[in-house]
């Protein structure tokens, strides 16, 4: 415990919720734009973290790979879709429901690393207050960018019920969207194969290096 850095775990923790936060409410407010007011009317199209938070998958699971760097997989709750409210063409619905989750991620990352282009001056001016203010704010905004492109290409993954998932459904017809459905009850063991046996790191990898490239 001695060698932890309190201050970047509960950054990193902040973080990670309100990108979640976001990330829910996106696929609300998808949701509610294209006939859905399912989650409207269970209070979910919101931002405040309270209504998405799940304590054990957005708080502890986090925390526990923090500390330890065990593969854990965090999640929020997941913001309930009624597809009987989006008919016709549900599936063509739902698949822009699911991709409005890593596109609200990529949005955030874009924001945070405009800002942290325009405080980089405040650090180096050398001022004893706006010096100091400033540096916590670049490894917040570093925090965020990374967080968000971690968080919309995990979430990618074309493996149910990851946002990807979802989208690769909506994209499929007949048959094979029957077969790939009922692969639905083993994506769970599918991720955590490819956590496992590092197939899951070779896909990101490339991908978040380019963008963490482009952004800081």
């Amino acid at each position: 415990m001695e060698n932890i850095d309190f201050t970047q775990l509960v950054t990193g923790l902040i973080v990670l919720v309100m990108s979640l936060t976001v990330h829910e409410a996106a696929h609300a407010w998808s949701a509610d734009r294209l006939g859905d007011s399912t989650a409207r009317d269970l209070g979910r199209l919101s931002l405040n973290p309270a209504v998405h938070v799940d304590p054990i998958g957005t708080l502890l699971f986090p925390l526990i790979a923090m500390v330890t760097n065990l593969p854990l997989i965090g999640w929020a709750k997941p913001v309930p879709v009624n597809p009987a409210q989006l008919r016709p063409h549900w599936r063509q619905k739902f698949m822009w429901i699911a991709a409005a989750g890593p596109a609200s991620n990529l949005v955030l990352a874009v924001i945070a690393a405009v800002a942290l282009a325009l405080i980089a001056p405040a650090e180096s001016s050398g001022d004893a207050i706006a010096g100091p203010l400033a540096a916590r704010m670049e490894y917040l905004l570093q925090t965020a960018v990374v967080v968000n492109i971690l968080l919309a290409l995990f979430n990618m993954v074309p493996i149910p019920p990851l946002d990807g998932g979802n989208v690769l459904a909506g994209l499929l017809t007949g048959s094979m969207a029957d077969t790939y459905d009922r692969l639905r009850p083993y994506g769970f063991v599918i991720l955590y194969g490819l956590m496992l046996t590092g197939i899951l790191s070779t896909l990101i990898e490339p991908p978040a290096s380019l963008l963490l490239r482009w952004l800081l």
